[in-house]
């Protein structure tokens, strides 16, 4: 019987490494009381080690159910070691249209993978800057949203391309 259990762990490590394979680069904000103020800017700092491969930058978020929103609009910034600046705005769905939360997870909490950069060489080495903030409006209203309820965590992450 022991054996079997060792090897239903080996079996799960094995999972677990395989999945994580490509993975280079994750880092997560936790954000107090799940608020996102509209005036923080979240700041991630990484240096590539692999100048020459293809990557895939995701941006993950966490949300509970207290979040009011179908979508997800974020204004991002990848500051490159040049110096050189390059700014998106981006859209994301993060629910059906039937309600049901988009993402992965059990419970109240849902984790989303959002694609941010596909394919990406970091052409020089030295520290990149990632900072990452919610453009939510409500309709028909100027002044984005204050407070965005319902974000968790928010973070990012790089795999290199297979």
């Amino acid at each position: 019987m022991p054996s079997k259990r060792f090897s239903l762990g080996a079996l799960a490590l094995l999972l677990v490494l395989g999945c994580q394979q490509g993975l280079e680069e994750s880092q997560y904000q936790s954000l107090s009381d799940a608020l996102w103020d509209k005036d923080r800017t979240l700041e991630f700092q990484f240096t590539p080690q692999d100048t020459l491969s293809d990557h895939h930058i995701f941006i993950n978020l966490r949300n509970d159910n207290a979040y009011p929103f179908a979508n997800l609009f974020l204004i991002t910034e990848m500051e490159f070691p040049t110096g050189q600046m390059v700014t998106d705005t981006l859209e994301y769905d993060m629910a059906l249209p039937s309600g049901e939360w988009l993402g992965q997870g059990t419970g109240s909490i849902k984790e989303n993978k959002l694609w941010y950069k596909e394919n990406i060489v970091f052409p020089s080495s030295g520290v990149y800057t990632l900072r990452i903030s919610h453009a939510m409006r409500d309709n028909g209203s100027i002044p984005g949203v204050k407070l965005l309820p319902g974000i968790t965590d928010v973070g990012f992450q790089i795999e290199k391309t297979e």
